[in-house]
């Protein structure tokens, strides 16, 4: 860890402060010591910053690493490499691993293993709601949150029975916890692998009804209406869902909501060609929702931007539509993409767009960070917003490189990321010096 690291000129943008100016952040043993113009860089590493964005980390509440028992797909050190590619310094993994992260021994394990073998992104795991993730008996939520995580989720599987839902809803409350919860009814879904609608029909695809993910959206709601709690939304994908947390917000319920990068820039127009990078759960929607949840950002319907980052071995991907795993890798790919779609077209401020990514997740979710505040870890993102860049994903840290952004153009790149004050990217070296 740097001592004392200037870094000098840069356009800093702190939304949890309401900062946007050209000037210094000064570092002092890992923490953030002053936030102003002329910061005397006397026995200091300087960090020229002149032309790049400086902000808070981006911290992602929703992502898999897959490990333990699936690090063919990714692991810890693979999987804090890409986040540090993509500018995270705060990761929430979900716990579909194998075994089930649902007791606090494999709690422990996750956050020893990122100490001793991650790239210094912070990782925060979310316990499972159910033991197995099978909606049958709660899962060990106390000492869980004992070992250390920060929410419950049985993502990937929904909670279908509601009563347990309401259940383990009222215990975690007692250990500051709340749900996040995969909306979507199986039954609904039966064989679907797409969207339903145009699209699916012209391809000859089974669909999915949107009423899959809205109808278990209206059940959060309610059961959370009900009694009082906390609850949230993961990777809201119908413009039904943002019209539901909408009027939900309006009634004054404990709601909060995510969407992610690949269901405001893409759509289903684009699993054309049987694309099968383009399979994800909930399935890539109509345009009509990408603009409605954009819309739902700029309100404030939509809270936050996680990434849902899931990556999947190539051989998952090399089948039949149908056959194809569900997931995109989304780490090193999520800024250039939410750039592009959303401040590049207008929709958003950059300040905004980051705000999303950093300072909000770590409010809903209690985390350290999303701020450049005096105290604060130097947990900080360098950014071009400006550069233009083609995804390569042969090029990933990820050991995942399923995603249907590959070669594409962006506009927006990563050029630096410090975790406590010290580089753990350096997209050039420039910054590592």
């Amino acid at each position: 860890m740097e001592d004392r690291t200037l870094i000098r000129g840069g356009r800093v943008i702190d939304p949890a402060n309401d900062v946007d100016r050209v000037c210094d952040v000064l570092i002092e043993r890992g923490r953030i010591a002053a936030v102003g113009e002329g910061l005397p860089a006397e026995g200091a590493r300087v960090i020229d910053a002149a032309g790049r964005v400086v902000a808070p980390g981006f911290v992602d509440m929703h992502c898999h690493l897959r490990d333990p028992g699936l690090e063919y797909k990714e692991d810890i050190g693979s999987g804090t490499r890409a986040a540090a590619r993509g500018g995270f310094t705060s990761v929430c993994c979900m716990p579909n691993t194998r075994p089930v992260n649902d007791c606090a021994a494999v709690t422990r394990y996750i956050i020893e293993k990122a100490a001793t073998q991650g790239s210094g992104v912070h990782v925060y795991p979310i316990g499972a709601v159910s033991k197995g993730l099978q909606g049958v008996e709660m899962a060990e939520i106390g000492r869980m949150r004992e070992a250390g995580i920060v929410g419950i989720s049985d993502d990937g599987s929904p909670v279908a029975n509601s009563n347990l839902f309401r259940l383990a809803m009222q215990y975690a409350d007692r250990f500051g916890l709340f749900i996040l919860s995969h909306s979507e009814d199986k039954s609904l879904v039966a064989d679907g692998v797409m969207n339903e609608g145009l699209v699916s029909t012209r391809l000859g695809l089974p669909g999915i009804t949107r009423a899959a993910e809205e109808v278990m959206i209206a059940r959060d709601i309610l059961v959370a209406e009900a009694e009082g709690k906390r609850v949230h939304l993961c990777h809201v994908s119908t413009r039904g869902g943002v019209q539901l947390v909408r009027e939900a917000k309006a009634r004054g319920v404990r709601v909060s909501a995510e969407t992610t990068p690949h269901y405001i820039a893409a759509t289903d127009e684009w699993v054309e060609g049987y694309d099968t990078r383009c399979r994800v759960n909930p399935p890539l929607r109509e345009e009509a929702d990408r603009l409605a949840l954009i819309e739902g950002l700029r309100d404030g319907t939509i809270d936050a931007i996680a990434t849902d980052h899931a990556p999947h071995h190539a051989d998952e991907k090399r089948v039949e539509f149908a056959l194809a795993a569900s997931g995109i890798s989304g780490f090193e790919t999520a800024f250039s993409v939410c750039n592009t779609a959303l401040v590049r077209s207008g929709a958003m401020t950059l300040s905004q767009m980051i705000e999303k990514m950093s300072a909000v997740p770590a409010r809903l979710l209690s985390l350290p960070g999303g701020s450049l505040a005096v105290g604060e870890a130097a947990d900080i993102v360098l950014l071009d917003p400006d550069a233009e860049i083609t995804v390569d994903a042969s090029r990933f840290a990820s050991k995942g490189k399923n995603t249907p952004f590959d070669g594409k153009p962006y506009v927006g790149k990563v050029c630096a990321t410090l975790a406590g004050g010290r580089v753990i990217y350096d997209e050039e070296g420039a910054y590592a010096g």
